[in-house]
């Protein structure tokens, strides 16, 4: 199945997705500000360059684009055309996140990994309690 857009419109397309300061990203971590957490953005120093890294509690969250890292649910559908290309390049994007959540964890982290479609409020409160609860529990 041919792309529906032209060569250049299709790359033009493609540059306006980013990496950082995505959408639910920005929600995310307002929502934990608001909690009263603090912490660092895309620290380049942990593996994975995690979306937010809040050091006092060791724990490093990871917001996921349902697309991008393949997750099982409707947002995420593989393309038709150029397969080979994005089986290849949504694999790779699975395989490193899980490197990178092995890496942390090996180095005492607490990796927690939010998708794109679980960005509600319920889910946001849950994630806050979850880190209360588990630095409270270590201290």
């Amino acid at each position: 199945m041919a792309d529906n857009h032209s060569k250049e419109v299709r790359s033009y397309n493609m540059s306006r997705i980013r990496s950082n300061n995505t959408k639910p990203e920005v929600r995310v971590r307002s929502y934990l500000h608001k909690c009263g957490f603090r912490f660092r953005k895309n620290d380049k120093r942990y593996p994975g360059k995690p979306d937010i890294v809040l050091p006092k509690y060791k724990t490093a969250v990871f917001v996921n684009g349902c697309f991008w890292h393949k997750h099982n649910c409707p947002r995420f559908v593989m393309p038709k055309s150029n397969t080979d290309y994005w089986n290849k390049k949504i694999d790779g994007n699975v395989k490193r996140d899980s490197e990178h959540y092995q890496k942390l964890k090996s180095m005492g982290w607490r990796v927690i990994v939010i998708w794109e479609c679980e960005v509600s409020d319920e889910q946001l409160k849950k994630l806050a309690d979850s880190i209360r609860r588990d630095y409270n529990g270590i201290a």
